[in-house]
């Protein structure tokens, strides 16, 4: 499915006055826009544990899924989501041969404390 560029922008953005975030959600407070951006690119499974359980009560997970999502985006995480090569994933590869048994990663409480 493709999207066009126009289709991205927000709704009233080219239409003479421009709107920014705060127009569509308001007064909400998004988790990813207080914590380090990078943190949602991040390579350490811990990190992208942490980035995911931000996601976790945001208002717009949904509709930042679904627009991942519609995007195919590269990578990073997205409405709580993994993007690996454009698809959803449950942990990115790490080097070597895959493990028998899957190993749960939580976010150290150092990360924890870098977020907030």
């Amino acid at each position: 499915m493709a999207v066009l560029f126009s289709e991205l922008l927000v709704p009233g953005w080219a239409d003479g006055e421009k709107i920014g975030l705060s127009e569509i959600t308001g007064e909400i407070s998004l988790p990813c826009h207080d914590a380090d951006p990078e943190l949602f690119f991040d390579e350490m499974p811990g990190r992208v544990a942490l980035a995911k359980s931000l996601c976790g009560n945001c208002p717009m997970r949904s509709a930042c899924l679904e627009g991942a999502l519609s995007r195919q985006e590269p990578c990073g995480v997205w409405g709580g989501e993994l993007f690996v090569d454009g698809e959803t994933v449950t942990a990115k590869r790490t080097v070597g041969r895959p493990r028998l048994t899957p190993v749960i990663v939580a976010p150290c409480q150092e990360d924890e404390a870098l977020a907030s």
